[in-house]
C-alpha cells in the first residue's frame, strides 16, 4: 500500500494536470475583465436610451421588449437627481447634454450641414424643431425629414441622440417669410409674439431632466465655428450670446459682412424714458429709426479684425436668439419667452429681462462672430 501511494504522488500525468489547473486559475485572475473596457458608442447610446414613450423626449427611444405573454413591460419609474446635473466651463469632461432648439419656417441645407460640422459629440446632442402648419412649413418638414433620415442612418459619429419635430398648433400672423416683410416695424409685435409662443411650446415639450444646456439656433444660421458649443460654454455664464453677422455683396460687388441681430444690447436712459411713457401693451424695438433708443448695441461694437480677442465678454440687458446658449436651470427656474409685453419687452429681449428678475445675468461676446 505504501508503494501504491508513492506512485500516485510521483505520477507525471497528475503533475501535468495540476500545472494546467494552476495556469488556468492564474490566467483567470490576471486577465482583464470585459467590463474594464470603455463602452462603445453604441453601448453608451443604448444604456441611456428611453425604454418607454413616456420617457424624456431628449433620450433616444428604444422599442420596448414584450413579455412572453405578449404584454409590454410597465413604464419605468426613473429617479433624476437634478442637483447632480452639471453645467461647467468644460462640458465635454462631464459629458453634459445639449439640447439644440430651432423654430423653423424654411429649411436651409447650409443650416443642417453646419449642425453636422459641430465638433461637440453628437451622442450628447438632442435636436428639437417646431414648424408652422403652412405650405412653406410642409416643404420645410419634408426637407428636414429627408436630411434627418440620411444622417441618422449614416455614420455613427454623425448621428444625434434624439430628434423631435413639432408642428405649431396656431397660425402664424405673417404668412410670408420674405425678409423685408418679416422685419417691417408694424409686424414686429405680432410676429415676435408668435415666435415666443413657438419657442415656449418647443422648450416645454423637449426639455428633459438630463439636459444641461439649451442652445437656441435660428434656422438661417449656416456658418458657425465647429467648436461653437464648447466656446460659448467655456465662459460658464447662465446666458450668453455671440454676435451674428451676415455675409453680402457690398456696393462694389465685393464680399463683405454686416451686423444682423440688433436684439443684444445694453440699456440706455433714453430707452427707459420712452418706456415710462408707453401704454401697458406697447413694446420697445431695436434697429428702427422711428424708435431711437440709443442703447449700446453689441452688433455695433464688434471688432472684426484678424487679431481680435474673441473671448471678450460684456454684460447685456437684452439678448437676441440667433445663437443663444442658456443653462437649462435658467429655463427650469421659469425664464421663458414672454409672448406679451414684459416691461415693454417681448420674446428674447423679454426673456433676458425675466431671467434677470429671477437672478440670472445675460452676457455677450461682441468679437465672436
Amino acid at each position: 500500500m505504501s508503494m501504491s501511494r508513492s506512485l500516485r504522488r510521483t505520477n507525471p500525468i497528475t503533475i501535468v494536470l495540476a500545472a494546467l489547473l494552476a495556469f488556468g486559475f492564474l490566467f483567470f485572475l490576471l486577465s482583464p475583465s470585459s467590463s474594464d473596457k470603455p463602452p462603445s458608442l453604441a453601448q453608451q447610446k443604448h444604456s441611456s436610451a428611453a425604454s418607454n414613450p413616456l420617457s424624456p423626449p431628449t433620450s433616444p427611444f428604444r422599442k420596448q421588449i414584450q413579455k412572453s405573454n405578449g404584454q409590454r413591460t410597465p413604464p419605468p419609474v426613473v429617479h433624476y437627481h437634478l442637483n447632480n446635473l452639471t453645467t461647467s466651463s468644460d462640458p465635454l469632461s462631464g459629458r453634459e447634454t445639449v439640447l439644440i432648439l430651432t423654430p423653423l419656417a424654411r429649411f436651409y441645407n447650409g443650416y443642417w450641414e453646419n449642425l453636422l460640422q459641430l465638433s461637440y459629440p453628437h451622442e450628447l446632442i438632442a435636436l428639437g424643431f417646431i414648424i408652422p402648419k403652412t405650405r412653406e412649413g410642409n416643404a420645410a418638414t419634408a426637407a428636414l425629414q429627408a436630411a434627418i433620415a440620411k444622417t441618422q442612418s449614416g455614420p455613427e459619429k454623425k448621428r444625434f441622440a434624439s430628434i423631435t419635430i413639432e408642428r405649431q398648433d396656431f397660425d402664424p400672423p405673417i404668412q410670408s417669410q420674405d425678409e423685408t416683410e418679416r422685419h417691417k416695424m408694424e409686424n414686429q409685435k405680432a410676429r415676435r409674439s408668435s415666435m415666443s409662443r413657438a419657442r415656449n411650446s418647443l422648450l416645454f415639450t423637449t426639455l428633459g431632466p438630463s439636459t444641461a444646456w439649451v442652445l437656441w439656433l435660428d434656422s438661417d444660421i449656416v456658418e458657425t465655428p465647429p467648436t461653437l458649443i464648447q466656446d460659448l460654454a467655456s465662459h460658464d455664464k447662465p446666458i450668453i450670446v455671440p454676435n451674428c453677422y451676415q455675409r453680402y455683396l457690398n456696393d462694389k460687388k465685393e464680399p463683405d459682412v454686416r451686423p444682423y441681430d440688433y436684439n443684444s444690447w445694453q440699456e440706455s436712459t433714453t430707452a427707459q424714458n420712452i418706456a415710462s411713457k408707453m401704454g401697458p401693451d406697447e413694446i420697445l424695438l431695436e434697429g428702427y429709426a422711428d424708435m431711437a433708443t440709443y442703447r449700446t448695441l453689441m452688433a455695433h461694437i464688434a471688432d472684426i479684425s484678424e487679431g481680435r480677442d474673441q473671448t471678450n465678454v460684456i454684460p447685456l440687458d437684452g439678448v437676441g436668439g440667433t445663437a443663444l446658449l442658456v443653462k437649462a436651470e435658467v429655463h427650469r427656474d421659469g425664464a421663458m419667452f414672454p409672448p406679451f409685453p414684459f416691461y415693454h419687452l417681448i420674446e428674447t429681449e423679454g426673456f433676458a429681462k425675466m431671467a434677470r428678475r429671477l437672478g440670472w445675468h445675460s452676457w455677450g461676446l461682441p468679437n465672436y462672430l
